[in-house]
């Protein structure tokens, strides 16, 4: 009896060691062949040309004043040259009068003000 046991034991243990050397086996293959691949970017030519975004800036608002103009709006667009901000205008399309200006006269006169007294307070460069 006991020897029949050991032959069922000794059977049972032959098919779970094949299958232990199987799941072994294959997750050696899985681990090399699902591995993510690592490659550095490939390096990017940026140049940025400031008169270029300039004169892209200043068709975007002309192309936008002429919009406002076909369809009778009362909007118009424009950069404050010392600024370089856009100013936006609301104005009356009947009488003309400038209903509001964003950002307002003071704010932008407070800007220039602020821009003329760069270089007043601290003179050196960092």
């Amino acid at each position: 009896m006991t020897s029949d046991i050991q032959a069922v034991s000794s059977a049972s243990r032959a098919p779970a060691a094949a299958l232990a050397q199987a799941l072994a086996s294959r997750s050696a293959v899985a681990d090399q062949s699902s591995a993510p691949k690592v490659s550095a970017p490939k390096p990017i030519d940026i140049r940025y040309d400031a008169a270029q975004a300039q004169r892209n800036l200043q068709e975007a608002v002309r192309s936008l004043n002429d919009q406002m103009e076909s369809k009778k709006t009362g909007l118009g667009f424009s950069i404050d040259q010392s600024l370089n901000r856009p100013v936006v205008t609301v104005t009356n399309a009947e009488t003309g009068e400038v209903v509001r200006k964003i950002p307002t006269d003071v704010v932008i006169q407070m800007a220039h003000s602020i821009d003329d007294m760069k270089g007043l307070l601290l003179n050196a460069k960092v």
